[in-house]
């Protein structure tokens, strides 16, 4: 989706098919060991549909159709105080259609304690060298980083369906860092609290917010959810 940070001469990629096989191969072949975690497709929003996707749930991903509506409650959003944990991964997006790219680094970099990356890969690389910078001097480094945007491409054409740049859906992520549901979203200005959670009831939590979310736009069909999970030793 175009964003409202992007300057008139920004970057486009094309965007991500709302995949979980591209989604893996994408994030295997930056430096998330195929072992430690994977997406998955989450098939519906009720209880026993959310006991079928593998646990421990790590991040949730949703994809949502942008509409007058949720632009109004975006820049609602920027003009209130928000107090978010430091300990918050987030940056800004700033290339056009890169939201899905943007989702899976929110998805990854807010849980690098859970999980071990491979030593010297990109998104170790990647990680280390942003962890001090504000979410803006993120997006820039992002802009700038051509091995991001090849892996990008490559997996933008890797899927099922034909890459456009013309899209009006979004991707955005949730996680919970310090016992907080956060919503991170690159086109907002920060990441947004939506209360109490914890790992265990993660995927729970962030289904009622995206149950919400589905409510406001009952009549459209772009929506999708995937799950990053922690593979466990001896899971099949």
């Amino acid at each position: 989706m175009s964003n409202p940070d992007e300057s008139p001469s920004a970057k486009r990629w094309l965007p991500l098919e709302a995949n979980p096989d591209v989604m893996n191969q994408f994030l295997w072949g930056l430096g998330l060991p195929e072992d430690e975690a994977e997406c998955c497709d989450v098939y519906g929003l009720e209880d026993e549909l959310l006991a079928m996707v593998p646990q421990p749930v790590l991040a949730v991903l949703f994809l949502y159709p942008i509409t007058s509506q949720t632009e109004e409650e975006r820049l609602q959003q920027d003009n209130e105080k928000k107090d978010a944990s430091n300990k918050v991964y987030f940056l800004k997006q700033t290339v056009g259609n890169a939201c899905g790219t943007i989702g899976l680094l929110h998805s990854v970099g807010n849980i690098t304690s859970e999980i071990k990356l491979q030593e010297g890969s990109f998104l170790d690389k990647f990680f280390k060298s942003t962890a001090s910078m504000d979410p803006m001097e993120r997006a820039t480094f992002l802009e700038n980083d051509r091995e991001m945007e090849v892996a990008h491409s490559v997996a933008a054409t890797a899927g099922e369906t034909e890459a456009s740049d013309n899209v009006d859906t979004h991707f955005i992520c949730f996680t919970c860092v310090d016992g907080e549901l956060y919503e991170l979203d690159g086109r907002k200005s920060g990441p947004i609290s939506h209360g109490a959670s914890s790992p265990s009831s993660l995927l729970q939590d962030a289904a009622k917010v995206i149950k919400g979310m589905i409510q406001k736009n009952p009549e459209s069909l772009n929506f999708n959810v995937i799950a990053l999970s922690k593979k466990v030793a001896g899971a099949f």
